[in-house]
């Protein structure tokens, strides 16, 4: 009876117990982290992450309660902890003494519960490295430089014409040199501000400059003042509007900027106060930055300082409450139009009106007469040079035919597939002239046809191949008609062999050849560099994907387009849309470069 009443649990002790239990099926439920019933040295605290507003010194000081602290380990943006201590007695001291103990933490409680763990993994770093092209320089200016930058900027509204201020939704801004127009994401290159840059900037961007960071002193300035809880948008600085490198100084406070990259990575990058971000290359033309609107920062632990690529050892993040930030962003003004390697994402290099998305016949018809038919009249010669090697799938299924029967290419471009299976009848057809005559020219059966319309019998055929050309046209209908046309062409019995581009290039998490050959696409002919741009389309019919053919990169993040717009495409990344321009460039010596846009739909 004695032993009955000393497992009694109180009213408190049952609620507790409760908690602690759901606290538990949560972790395995969402994250995947068992807990175990026996005591160890390993705890997971529930509600004591990051993620929860609880900083890593708050944590720190009432686990110590428990005894000697060996790791705590906080992972960033989670709820929970991981603690190690020093015995399993510590652990238990803990596990019964600091169950359910509320934490006063920044402007909220929570209540802390415990669990044991088998073992904490001290391996659940993630190693990343900053963005091509991208620095920061911890403590570029003093304390006085700093001061007295802070005091050259007046925000006290009045009307002149040395500068533009404006209060925007998320942050005020002041513009000098040039006004940034959020309107239309550029600057009027035609109408300076008087006056230029502050002299107080002077000094700071001759150091710049001797130090080799920039080459031309910038003439634009645009100052952004962020409150706490205050952000910007992730955008990509407009192409036409400024030269390649960018300055960012930041004072008054520290704070994260993420970095993102089109195929989904992401960088975390810490700007300490009186730091210096410097934004060359693919970092400042590809990469979108931005700062996402809240009031504390997951950071690296005061004491182990730096800057830079967010760490990612997990025992060494805390919190940061964000104060009023001041940045100064200087730029040069382009006066020429952008030639960068990132068509994609360029002003410049997109069509000055970039076509739609097709709904109507005709509509579809002068979109593929203009981005596919006339483009491989143009790119023939080079584009026959690139195909040689027939694709393993196709040839054996060629050579899988009876001698006897009756192929027809539907596309056959130079010919390539017209000639692999000598034993039977090949006849193939294109609606490139130039393709088809390099096709006759090397000895096949070859004429100029539109694949929606085949002048061949119906039935007539053993087998069909369409091999990378049904992607060509701009519309769903238009696609099931191609297909429609090779089952008109065959026999009863006959087979097709259809291969299309495909908008999904990983698969069970490997990469496609597409995505891993990450070179440069330009080759030599006739003692010139050719570089074209090439279209293609993988439109399906989902939802997602069709806002994705709308996004457009501007200053202010990504915007939607009034209208489904084509978008230029680029190499050997991962498709963003399902109907794009895919590069392939043509560059005649240093004369300058023409770029074509070839439809692959």
């Amino acid at each position: 009876m004695d032993s009955s009443r000393s497992v009694r649990r109180t009213k408190e002790e049952k609620k507790l117990l409760r908690r602690q239990m759901k606290a538990s099926h949560i972790l395995l439920k969402h994250e995947g982290i068992s807990t175990v019933s026996h005591p160890t040295k390993h705890l997971v605290v529930s509600n004591g992450g990051l993620g929860n507003g609880v900083s890593r010194e708050s944590l720190l000081e009432v686990l110590k309660e428990g005894g000697p602290v060996e790791t705590l380990l906080t992972p960033p943006a989670k709820p929970y902890a991981f603690v190690t201590y020093s015995s399993v007695e510590a652990g238990q001291n803990a596990y019964t003494f600091l169950n359910g103990r509320a934490l006063q933490c920044q402007e909220q409680s929570v209540t802390l519960y415990f669990s044991y763990v088998e073992k904490v993994d001290g391996d659940r770093s993630v190693s990343c490295a900053l963005p091509p092209g991208l620095s920061v320089l911890e403590d570029f200016v003093s304390l006085e430089e700093e001061l007295q930058l802070l005091q050259a900027v007046d925000w006290t509204p009045h009307t002149d014409d040395v500068t533009v201020q404006k209060a925007l939704k998320h942050r005020s801004v002041k513009h000098y040199g040039y006004e940034f127009r959020y309107d239309n994401n550029n600057v009027d290159k035609d109408k300076p501000l008087p006056g230029g840059l502050p002299a107080e900037c002077d000094a700071l961007l001759q150091r710049c400059l001797a130090d080799g960071h920039i080459s031309v002193l910038p003439d634009q300035l645009t100052v952004n003042q962020y409150q706490s809880g205050q952000g910007i948008p992730p955008h990509v600085d407009t192409h036409s509007a400024f030269e390649d490198t960018i300055l960012s100084l930041s004072l008054g406070t520290k704070t994260v900027m993420d970095f993102k990259h089109p195929d989904g990575r992401s960088v975390a990058v810490v700007l300490p106060e009186r730091s210096l971000l410097v934004m060359k290359g693919e970092s400042r033309y590809l990469w979108t930055h931005g700062i996402t609107p809240r009031k504390y920062d997951v950071v690296p632990v005061l004491e182990a300082g730096g800057s830079g690529v967010m760490t990612s050892d997990l025992s060494n993040l805390t919190l940061s409450r964000r104060g009023t930030r001041i940045s100064l962003t200087f730029r040069k003004i382009r006066h020429s139009p952008c030639n960068c390697a990132y068509p994609s994402v360029c002003d410049s290099q997109q069509l000055p009106s970039l076509p739609t998305v097709p709904v109507a016949e005709d509509d579809a018809c002068r979109l593929e007469s203009q981005y596919v038919h006339q483009v491989y009249e143009e790119i023939s010669s080079h584009f026959s040079s690139t195909r040689h090697s027939p694709w393993p799938q196709v040839r054996d299924f060629l050579l899988s035919l009876p001698p006897g029967s009756v192929l027809a290419d539907i596309g056959c471009g130079n010919g390539k597939y017209l000639g692999i299976n000598p034993e039977v009848m090949s006849v193939g057809c294109d609606r490139s002239v130039n393709l088809v005559q390099i096709s006759i020219e090397r000895g096949h059966e070859a004429f100029v046809s539109d694949a929606l319309s085949v002048p061949l019998r119906s039935g007539s055929c053993d087998a069909c191949i369409s091999i990378a050309v049904i992607h060509h046209f701009s519309t769903q209908e238009r696609r099931q008609a191609a297909v429609r046309e090779l089952i008109r062409l065959l026999k009863v019995g006959g087979r097709a062999l259809i291969y299309v581009w495909a908008m999904e290039q990983e698969y069970n998490n490997q990469k496609s050849k597409y995505l891993k050959e990450r070179t440069t696409e330009t080759s030599v002919e006739n003692g010139k560099e050719l570089k074209t741009e090439e279209y293609k389309s993988n439109q399906q019919e989902e939802h997602d994907g069709k806002m994705r053919s709308d996004m457009t990169f501007t200053e202010g993040g990504f915007g939607n387009a009034t209208q489904a717009r084509i978008h230029v495409h680029t190499n050997r990344t991962t498709f963003l849309s399902q109907d794009l321009l895919v590069p392939w460039h043509l560059k005649a010596g240093r004369a300058g470069e023409t770029v074509f846009r070839c439809g692959r739909c």
